[in-house]
Formats: structure tokens, sequence, C-alpha cells
């Protein structure tokens, strides 16, 4: 197994304040990202999954364990090789699509030359050719992240982290972006790890699907999904596929019962 990024023992805990206790939001645990796999994260809701994927990419260090990636340590910031797309809609709104896709590409210094030709190719890809010159106040919420998907895919990055990119969308729109993110992953080779919330979503997307518990977060289940790489949102039609996704809600469904109960211990304080 090709090793891509590795978590060992990853704990993180989130220091005492307003006289509050101390939080225990993730872990130990952990984990091995084979190269070239698309994985999933499902998990109750505040299990710890969008922290998970901070201390992966770099933005928070654990409070014990270790972190690394293509076998460097991540020491608290972003290594060169990682991209990282939020569900919030991160573009400038100053700034026209096509500056938006060029930023972190001329924050970078490449040559102009390169950096017409990279944002071209991923404008076009990700079907913004036509809205270029367009701000993002003019396209809808859908075309906005597919702009924030096409920054990242212009720094070529070899490991991808989304965190629940496609939330604020409807469900029809949802689905047409996961086809697009699987083109994407098939066209660049890139490994994928992905938070979401919602379980057809991972089930259609992903290799594998790590499923974790109430906090603090720890794995209680890996499934693995068994669909081809070559894979699009019509998968959805299968018999097969509905057994998958009745078995990460079974799985899951104890935890969230859980984390309801936490949610509703700590309105209470």
């Amino acid at each position: 197994m090709d090793v891509h990024a590795s978590l060992r023992g990853v704990t993180r805990i989130y220091p005492a304040r307003a006289g509050r206790p101390p939080l225990h939001a993730l872990g130990p645990l952990d984990l091995d990202l084979r190269r070239g796999e698309f994985l999933s994260v499902v998990g109750p809701s505040g299990c710890g999954k969008s922290t998970l994927l901070d201390v992966v990419a770099g933005l928070a260090l654990p409070s014990a364990g270790t972190v690394t990636f293509e076998g460097q340590p991540v020491l608290g910031r972003v290594p060169e090789g990682i991209g990282v797309v939020f569900q919030e809609d991160a573009s400038f709104p100053w700034l026209t699509v096509e500056d938006n896709v060029a930023f972190g590409l001329r924050r970078a210094g490449t040559d102009p030359a390169e950096v017409r030709r990279r944002v071209d190719y991923a404008l076009g890809f990700m079907g913004l050719a036509d809205f270029a010159r367009a701000y993002p106040a003019q396209l809808s919420g859908g075309m906005r992240q597919r702009v924030c998907i096409a920054r990242t895919l212009v720094l070529r990055p070899r490991l991808i982290l989304l965190d629940e990119p496609f939330g604020a969308l409807d469900q029809q729109t949802r689905l047409l972006m996961g086809d697009e993110l699987l083109r994407l992953w098939r066209e660049t080779g890139a490994t994928v790890m992905l938070i979401t919330h919602a379980l057809d979503e991972a089930n259609l997307l992903s290799d594998r699907i790590g499923v974790m518990s109430a906090r603090p977060g720890v794995w209680i289940e890996t499934v693995q999904t068994g669909w081809p790489r070559d894979r699009d949102s019509t998968l959805a039609a299968r018999p097969n596929f509905g057994a998958v996704s009745a078995r990460l809600w079974a799985s899951i469904r104890g935890e969230s019962i859980k984390a309801l109960g936490q949610a509703r211990e700590g309105a209470g304080r």
C-alpha cells in the first residue's frame, strides 16, 4: 500500500475558556490515506470531522500524535502539494472569476504565461470559461463553488481536502457537482479526502468511508464501497447502493443520538 498521508495517535484537545472545561474533540486515532484513493469521513455533528481535516492540512496542530504527508511531518502550516476547499464561499467578490482562479498562482510569482495556461485549462475543465469575466455575485452558489475548486485545481495539489464543499447546495446540484468532483479526481490522479454529513454523497463518491463516533471522534468502522473508478451519479440507481447507505446509517445512528445529548448538555451549562 502506497501511503500518501498518515496520522498516528492523533488527539486534539481545545483548552479551557470562558469558564468551560477543556474540550476533547478528536482521537486518539490513526489513519493511512492511500495514494490516489477517494476517502470520505462521516460522523455526527460535532464529532471532530472538520478538526481532523484541519490537522491533516496543517491548519491545526494535534495535541498529541504525529501527522505526515509524503513522508514529511506536517508542522502547523499547509504543505506544498495539499489543497483545501471549504464549505463557505471563499471567492473574492471584488475579483472576476478568472482573477479569483489565478490568485494563488500570481501570489506565488508564477510566470504569467503559465498562469494564463493553467487558468484557461481550469476554467474550461470546470465549465466556467463563458463566465471568466463575471464576478461571484453574478453566479449561482454551485458555480461559485466551482470557482473555489478551480482555484485549488490550478495549484496542482496532490492531496485535495474538502470540508462540506457542497453543503449549501440543493440535492440535484450536489449530485452534479459530485460528478464534476469525480471527473477531477480521475483526471488529476490526486488523493481526495472529503468531509460530509451526507451519507449518500459519501457512498457515491468514495472508495472508502471512515465512520466516526460522537465526540471525541474516533473510528468506529471503515466501509469499502467496491465501486468502479469510472463512476458517476447514475450509481445511485443501483440496488446495492441503498444497502451501503443503510449500513452507514446503522453504524452512525446511535452515535448521532449520543451527539444530540452532548449538544443539549453543552447548551444547558
